[in-house]
């Protein structure tokens, strides 16, 4: 496991040079943060640092509901009663229903899903509300349910699945074949790539997802990436 230090957060990674897995922590006035909570694996890490850190864990905040993403939230959750579990409203009900509605693109699920979320939902969100300095952004695409979260405090962007930066910068969808499996688990590269050109209306300053190192916003060459992306949707088609 991994532990890298930033502004204002932590980056928590297991298999760092394999499989890189990421979940966040983020420092609030009222204490901590956490934006996913891994595999299995991080938890001992997370709640590690968590004591190591000396400051309450407020929340538990979710990107999405794939098992990377979560499987840690029971352990979590068990050292930490106190903290609140919030996950979008949509992914939510994708969980408990598995059903695409059909203003939605028409492409099946992909990636682990369970039969129900492990632990109780204490707050759902949706797109514009606030938790902390965080900002709630529906960032569909990789799932039909997937959210990124916004700092306003600095512009740093915690993007889960939308993008990827191992293996490259990327959308997660387009196929990259240093590192393939954010793709293999992606619903829907357009919807995906709607979520990313709505995201360029924010002054980010900074992307930290689901797989791989934070990156500047300078360094992430957007432009370049959605143009990759685009290209391969237009691909598919013909």
């Amino acid at each position: 496991m991994k532990i890298t230090a930033k502004h204002q957060y932590w980056q928590i990674t297991t298999l760092p040079y394999l499989f890189p897995v990421n979940c966040y922590l983020i420092l609030e006035k009222d204490g901590l943060t956490l934006i996913d909570t891994g595999i299995l694996a991080h938890a001992k890490g997370i709640i590690s640092l968590i004591h190591k850190l000396k400051s309450p864990l407020k929340r538990i905040l979710l990107t999405h509901a794939h098992g990377d993403h979560i499987g840690g939230l029971v352990a979590v959750k068990a050292a930490f009663p106190e903290a609140l579990v919030m996950i979008g409203s949509r992914e939510k009900l994708l969980v408990e229903t598995k059903e695409i509605y059909a203003f939605e693109a028409q492409k099946p699920l992909k990636g682990s899903y369970s039969d129900k979320l492990p632990v109780k939902i204490d707050q759902v969100l949706k797109d514009g509300d606030m938790v902390g300095s965080l900002l709630i952004i529906d960032t569909p695409g990789h799932t039909p349910g997937s959210i990124s979260f916004f700092d306003e405090r600095n512009g740093h962007l915690f993007a889960g699945d939308l993008f990827q930066t191992r293996g490259g910068a990327a959308i997660c969808g387009e196929k990259r074949w240093l590192f393939p499996f954010p793709a293999m688990g992606s619903w829907d590269l357009s919807t995906s790539i709607a979520s990313a050109e709505k995201l360029q209306l924010l002054d980010v300053t900074e992307i930290a997802c689901g797989h791989g190192p934070v990156m500047n916003m300078a360094d992430f060459h957007v432009t370049n990436v959605l143009q990759r992306a685009r290209k391969q949707v237009e691909n598919e088609k013909d």
